[in-house]
């Protein structure tokens, strides 16, 4: 028997009712024109990517295997910094994201370089470890797509680019690991204003990051 089924909850007339087990979801419905439903959600909140690992027929998670990482981590972001009716305004943009998942610099540096302009060119006060952070990896990343060649990569990256190339490792790293992070950060201070028109910017910034890939 479960702790569950033996501790000071259980018992005649002393019914569980905090241990009750949510419904399993259902599968979602998508017509031509949108969303027919989203209740099947048992989350108050889901995130655009749980309802991209369904569209893809992938385990329930914010993070679908068809889905580029560092893209991935700008949607997060732009979840998190969301408010609620925001991040409903996020959901039909999900079958946008299938299929963007692919190896190279060009698409994580891209969204990087993206995310980070928009940072720096903002409205919002950054300390100076930020804008330390924000600018090296926007150098990076400039140095990444030879828009810069005169540039070295930004910071430390100058120094684990070569080493980690020289065994073919550092596309992965940074794709995965390096990428993810900055423009994470970028899109969590493109957030900070003091407006009211936030879930726009954010959803028009994960809009150009989805017209890039």
């Amino acid at each position: 028997m479960s702790r569950a089924e033996t501790g000071p909850l259980a018992g005649p007339g002393n019914r569980p009712s905090l241990l009750r087990v949510a419904p399993e979801p259902v599968e979602p419905s998508y017509t031509d024109q949108g969303f027919s439903s989203y209740a099947w959600v048992a989350r108050p909140e889901p995130c655009v990517l749980e309802l991209v690992s369904k569209l893809a027929r992938e385990p329930w998670t914010d993070r679908p295997t068809c889905v580029h990482p560092v893209l991935g981590s700008i949607a997060r972001a732009v979840h998190d910094h969301s408010s609620t009716a925001g991040r409903r305004e996020l959901l039909p943009m999900a079958p946008a994201f299938l299929d963007t998942a692919r190896t190279g610099f060009e698409l994580s540096a891209r969204l990087v370089a993206l995310c980070g302009s928009t940072a720096l060119s903002g409205t919002a006060d950054l300390t100076k470890d930020e804008r330390g952070r924000l600018t090296r990896g926007y150098q990076t990343a400039l140095y990444l797509l030879a828009e810069r060649p005169d540039q070295r990569a930004g910071g430390v990256a100058r120094w684990w680019l070569p080493v980690l190339g020289r065994v073919r490792l550092g596309e992965s790293f940074y794709r995965t690991f390096v990428a993810t992070e900055h423009a994470a950060e970028a899109v969590a201070v493109a957030a900070r204003t003091t407006d009211d028109d936030r879930d726009v910017r954010l959803r028009r910034l994960l809009k150009q990051c989805l017209a890039l890939a």
